[in-house]
């Protein structure tokens, strides 16, 4: 196995990709203006220090330490983690009947208007009955009682309730949300228009409050909106909602909280407890996680000075904020979490000698108890429900008209066929020249007269994909995700609100988050096939869940691995990188240049002669079809930096509107976690108009800057789904702490033709690709599916 980092031959012979002539960088230091910070509270506030903050819990990042409730920055964090991994605002799950048929009639914004408010009504009647504070575990009955109660006895080392890890008759399930089923779409208008800012009265209110409890006026359009309906009574009443705002912290919101209570602002209030519990949950989906262990929940909340973290626990189980589960784990699940026995059997074998049965004689099992956010609940019930009635529902004499198809075929082509034809949910796995057989696929599908349709992730991967299709691909064929769920593209919904279609082909299917992936399978008709195809050593989706992991781990469908590699120099270097090596490859046409730095200000000035000069000169790819792919957002080689010092070069400008000029290429978040590119056309009083590769786009002028950001240099994870001509990765000797082998995979993937390299983290970067994984989620469903879809032979 070899690491070499620079390979020699690469860096002596990038002739005319390589600049010979060093420049003054003189790029300046991006930094955000700082905004008066409130008030610490008393002992609540965590930390008083400039450090950056510490991680609250197993992979749940609390952010890059920004100190300030920054109004003119962006609510994402600094680093690619939590800027591309912000939870996705979606519509509450679980709403009362007469609530989902209403708002199937409304538009987006007034449906999410009105979750909001029946969640707002539900939140006040459960407050309403309280008549007193929560005593430890008074609260809670039924299930949640019993497993806190089990893990006190685990603590104390005494042997739990028998009635809490047997395992009785399986109580019923919780039903699965139905799913809103809209009408037949409507033709897009000319120009899409992003969810209106909240009404200007309520903004004023917000701001009020803020201004009353020392906070930033500017973050009010943030915090109305975050909030919904009744934010300024809602703050008064409890000033740590305002946690709810995106990129505030505990720290902040306590100060805040001081300044509205005074003297009946402490530590442990009740509210602080509840809100940071719902706050650090959040943060652990930004993070990926479904859900967390709970000893890993009170750990973090003790880290944020909660006094009593268990009493927090209850609190936002009891006002219906959090939910609490019991995961009975095989053994495969309790080696990747580190158990061997469960608590159950440590107590039995305590007690009685060594025997390893529990009092009924039955064999105890490991357990996990978790806590979690209702709507990532629901949306992994949802979703097990949903792929075990794919799995269940295909006729058995089905594959039958699939022979004439598969007989023509060989290779991986022919397995994908034959899987595909006897059995309703298939996984395939392998790089982007893979794509071919999920094409095939559809071609052979549509020639059997079945209504198939394949979706991906990105407007570039459809294109692409469309491609490979060539005149086959017809009007509705090859579809974007986000596009399919919205009903603007692909063959529409039947009657019963279910896709028109026989078999739904998903590309990219590794940046599938649980709730789109819910979204996705709960509207497959019955009997319908669902192919799920895409790279397994790809950075993991932007949202909570790892549903393509998770899949595989399950061994609970046919899996095809393709065997068609990626071709040329960078496809043999992307192909070691998959499996921890990085090789040294042979690139007699500078398909690969590694171009040495010594700091970051050189990272940018050589980032900026690559994409401005050496590559077009050598290869004849304009900056246009040249993206830079850096780690984070943040430091003297982030995007901004690196976007400021592209945009000086290729379309200098005042910024008249908002830092952005027509002609701007710019990076489009419509969603948390999803990155459009495109265009500045012009601004005016409606806001600023974008050209996207779905059309013309007007951000509002008050979401610009949360929305919208320069898209020369990119992370990897607002890259992944798309591929340019060419690549150039930008590695700052600060950024070695930022990679992994997905992160470094996806980057050095994103290049067709050419990858350019500039390298200053030596020999951080051989060590991520053999040693630094993907970081492990929490999620439960490998648990729910095991219970409803036996494991393939």
């Amino acid at each position: 196995m070899s690491t070499e980092s620079v390979p020699p031959e690469s860096t002596e012979n990038a002739g005319p990709a390589t600049p010979d002539a060093a420049e003054e960088p003189g790029t300046p230091d991006d930094t955000a203006t700082a905004q008066p910070e409130p008030a610490p509270a008393d002992s609540a506030s965590t930390s008083d220090d400039d450090t950056p903050p510490a991680r609250d819990a197993e992979g749940v990042s609390d952010g890059e330490g920004e100190e300030t409730l920054a109004a003119d920055a962006n609510p994402a964090a600094e680093t690619e983690d939590e800027t591309e991994a912000e939870a996705e605002a979606g519509t509450e799950a679980g709403k009362a009947d007469d609530a989902a048929e209403a708002a199937a009639q409304l538009s987006e914004a007034q449906a999410e208007l009105a979750a909001q408010k029946l969640e707002r009504e539900r939140i006040e009647r459960r407050r309403a009955e309280k008549a007193e504070p929560i005593a430890s575990g008074t609260k809670l009955s039924g299930k949640a009682a019993d497993l806190l109660a089990a893990v006190r006895a685990v603590e104390g080392g005494a042997k739990p309730p028998a009635t809490v890890f047997a395992e009785p008759a399986p109580a019923p399930r919780r039903p699965a949300p139905e799913p809103v089923r809209r009408p037949q779409p409507v033709p897009p208008a000319p120009a899409a228009v992003a969810a209106p800012a909240p009404a200007a009265e309520a903004v004023e209110g917000v701001r009020r409050v803020l201004a009353d409890g020392g906070a930033p006026e500017t973050l009010a359009p943030q915090t109305a909106a975050a909030l919904g309906e009744g934010a300024e009574e809602l703050l008064r009443e409890d000033p740590w909602q305002l946690l709810r705002v995106p990129a505030v912290r505990p720290e902040q919101a306590d100060g805040f909280a001081r300044a509205l209570l005074g003297p009946q602002c402490a530590p442990d209030d009740e509210r602080r407890g509840r809100a940071v519990t719902v706050w650090l949950l959040e943060q652990a989906a930004l993070a990926g996680h479904t859900a967390l262990e709970l000893p890993t929940l009170t750990a973090a909340l003790g880290r944020q000075a909660v006094p009593d973290a268990e009493a927090a626990v209850q609190s936002a189980l009891a006002e219906g904020e959090a939910l609490v589960f019991q995961d009975a784990l095989d053994s495969v699940d309790a080696a990747r979490s580190g158990r061997t026995e469960g608590p159950a059997e440590n107590s039995a074998n305590a007690t009685n000698g060594g025997d390893e049965s529990g009092e009924d004689g039955e064999e105890s099992r490991p357990v996990r108890v978790l806590v979690g956010l209702e709507r990532y609940a629901l949306a992994e019930e949802s979703l097990a429900d949903a792929l075990a009635r794919v799995v269940n529902s295909l006729a058995k004499e089905a594959s039958a008209r699939w022979e004439s198809v598969t007989a023509g075929a060989s290779g991986s082509t022919a397995e994908l066929l034959r899987a595909v034809a006897g059995h309703g949910l298939v996984l395939h796995t392998g790089g982007d020249a893979s794509r071919a057989e999920p094409a095939a696929l559809l071609s052979a599908a549509r020639t059997l007269g079945l209504r198939a349709v394949a979706a991906c992730h990105t407007s570039d991967g459809r294109q692409r994909f469309a491609a490979l299709l060539g005149e086959r691909a017809e009007e509705g064929t090859v579809v974007t995700v986000p596009g399919l769920l919205a009903g603007t593209e692909g063959p529409g919904r039947d009657a019963d609100g279910a896709f028109a279609l026989d078999l739904l082909v998903l590309l990219d299917a590794p940046q599938l988050d649980v709730e789109s992936a819910a979204m996705l399978v709960e509207s497959l008709p019955d009997g319908a096939r669902l192919v799920l195809s895409g790279d397994p050593a790809v950075l993991w989706s932007a949202g909570p869940g790892r549903v393509f992991a998770d899949l595989l781990a399950a061994r609970a469908c046919p899996q095809v691995a393709s065997r068609t590699p990626d071709p040329g120099p960078i496809g043999e270097l992307v192909s070691g990188v998959g499996i921890g090596e990085l090789n040294q490859v042979d690139a007699p046409g500078k398909e690969i240049v590694i171009v040495p730095v010594r700091e970051a200000g050189e990272a940018v000035h050589r980032t900026v002669q690559l994409v401005a000069d050496s590559v077009p000169r050598a290869f004849g790819i304009t900056p246009e079809e040249t993206v830079a792919i850096t780690p984070g957002h943040g430091g003297a080689a982030g995007t901004r930096a690196l976007n400021a010092a592209l945009k000086e070069r290729l379309n200098p400008g005042p910024g008249r509107f908002g830092g952005f000029d027509p002609g701007d290429r710019i990076a489009y978040s419509p969603a948390p976690g999803r990155t459009v590119p495109g265009r500045v056309v012009t601004a005016d009083a409606e806001g600023l108009h974008l050209s996207c590769a779905d059309g013309p786009v007007v951000v509002p002028r008050e979401r610009v800057e949360q929305a919208v950001r320069h898209g020369w240099a990119l992370t990897a994870h607002q890259a992944v789904g798309s591929r340019w001509p060419a690549a150039v990765v930008v590695l700052p000797g600060d950024a070695g702490q930022a990679l992994s082998r997905p992160w470094v995979y996806t980057a050095f993937g994103r290049g067709e033709r050419h990858l350019s390299v500039v390298h200053g983290v030596e020999q951080a970067l051989p060590k991520a690709v053999a040693e630094v994984p993907a970081k492990p989620r929490t999620t439960r469903l490998p648990v729910l599916l095991r219970t409803q879809v036996p494991a393939a032979e």
